[in-house]
């Protein structure tokens, strides 16, 4: 029987036929180690055959066994031939993605320094494999990250490889090798897990910063949405990077070009506004504003000001309420009350603060009380007593007087064409206030003094007498 012949039919079993086609292949292999019974093709034959069960765990339960992973193990690292290790590693990294506590079977293995070098091997086969491998066991296990870095050179290994995919970037033609763009995203996924559950080493990462910002940059690569892999897991392994470094600033914000990141940042930013709906926000769009805001911590003075200038509203914007028109900035403001997406809910104003330098008078001028008040609260920062009066633009933009509350220019807002209401029709709403703040006071809603009772001690409130009556003309 042909190989493909043996590979569909394998792909066809299933039940008690399956169960007994990978008991047999795991009991084949494992015997192997020991006595090498198989002829290099027999082997990797059936290694490729064990990855065709081992796809569905449902009645491939030897593979999965900590028995099981040692031998796909054994085979991966401890064979001299590439074909049979990658063929091993494969049905690892499946087994490893489809059941969590095969994870650490593999790390009691103590197989860090073999799986280390191998990642030092320029194939991006084996960049693939490995970096994937190491990507799952940073979930449910106790692997020593460190010890990887310290004593194993994972950091450099991972950088080196980033080079590497620098380097090969085309100006002019996009990288279309499909293994080259899968090694990438799995390296830059394990950086940005290593850097997150292992903070204290992160500068070992700090020099893949130039690397990243390359593949960001001038990468050219066939996406169907603008964060597909690998640029979205190039974005997120930004965040977690030492960007203040003095000796990557160059390579973040170059002399010739120092808004070359910031404004491909942006502008991934501004194509993702179509490019998503509400339910792929979070995990598409939240990272790229988090690394937005962590460059502009570290930005020189006039990237933060290009940064301002894109994503603050402009004064096109306050022709109208702000966030009512189709721009970046309005788009911003519109998602940070989106209660589809709480992740970017809560990292738009995060980012729209510091863009005010953190001050709250300033925040509540650039996105209107409207916007700030709810963040303000939930931060705990005190709400600018002059909070409620007009303002005004930016020191040299238009001066014309802004609402605070929408951040319109009020010369813009459109007032209804109503009557004003007369006295009578005041009066009776205020007593419908009146009533309204004295059930809720009794249901123990709001524990504030009713403003129309407090009115009418202060003298600011005239009843009028039952005689009444509204002039007419």
């Amino acid at each position: 029987m042909s190989s493909s012949s043996q590979l569909y039919r394998a792909a066809m079993l299933s039940g008690p036929e399956k169960l007994a086609a990978a008991t047999s292949l795991v009991n084949k292999l494992t015997q192997d180690l020991s006595s090498s019974t198989l002829l290099s093709h027999q082997r990797d034959a059936a290694l490729e055959e064990l990855k065709i069960y081992g796809r569905d765990p449902r009645n491939a339960d030897p593979i999965f066994t900590k028995d099981g992973i040692e031998m796909l193990t054994r085979h991966a690292f401890d064979s001299s031939s590439s074909t049979t290790s990658r063929n091993a590693l494969r049905c690892l990294c499946n087994a490893l993605y489809l059941k969590a506590e095969t994870r650490q079977f593999f790390v009691d293995l103590g197989y860090e320094a073999k799986v280390c070098n191998k990642l030092k091997n320029d194939s991006p086969d084996d960049e693939f494999l490995v970096s994937r491998l190491l990507l799952l066991t940073t979930y449910d296990t106790d692997i020593k990250l460190e010890r990887l870095i310290d004593e194993y050179q994972l950091a450099d290994s991972m950088t080196k490889h980033l080079e590497r995919h620098a380097e090969q970037l085309n100006d002019e033609k996009p990288t279309t090798d499909p293994m080259h763009i899968m090694a990438l995203t799995e390296t830059v996924k394990l950086l940005f897990n290593i850097t997150f559950h292992c903070k204290e080493k992160a500068s070992s990462l700090t020099q893949a910063i130039p690397h990243i910002v390359t593949l960001l940059c001038k990468g050219l690569y066939q996406v169907s949405k603008p964060l597909d892999p690998p640029i979205g897991p190039l974005v997120n392994a930004l965040i977690n990077l030492d960007l203040g470094a003095k000796d990557v600033q160059s390579s973040l914000c170059p002399s010739t070009k120092p808004t070359i990141l910031s404004d491909r940042l942006i502008s991934l930013l501004n194509q993702s506004k179509t490019a998503y709906q509400d339910e792929e926000l979070e995990n598409a769009v939240a990272p790229l504003l988090a690394a937005i805001r962590v460059l502009y911590a570290h930005a020189p003075q006039d990237v933060q000001v290009s940064i301002r200038q894109k994503l603050l509203p402009t004064e096109d914007d306050r022709n109208e309420v702000l966030g009512s028109s189709s721009s970046l900035p309005s788009w911003l403001l519109k998602n940070s009350t989106n209660a589809m997406a709480p992740k970017l809910r809560e990292t738009i104003p995060i980012l729209l603060f510091d863009l005010s330098d953190k001050d709250a008078s300033k925040f509540i001028e650039n996105v209107g009380y409207g916007f700030a008040s709810g963040f303000l609260f939930n931060q705990n920062i005190p709400i600018p007593e002059n909070a409620s009066k007009a303002i005004r633009g930016d020191a040299g933009s238009s001066e014309r007087p802004i609402n605070p509350v929408t951040g319109q220019f009020l010369d813009s807002e459109r007032h209804a064409d109503v009557p004003e209401m007369t006295d009578a029709e005041k009066e009776r709403e205020a007593e419908k206030l009146f009533v309204l703040f004295q059930r809720l006071q009794a249901n123990g809603v709001i524990s504030v003094e009713n403003p129309i009772r407090t009115a009418v001690e202060q003298g600011r409130f005239e009843e009028l007498p039952d005689d009444y009556q509204e002039d007419v003309d």
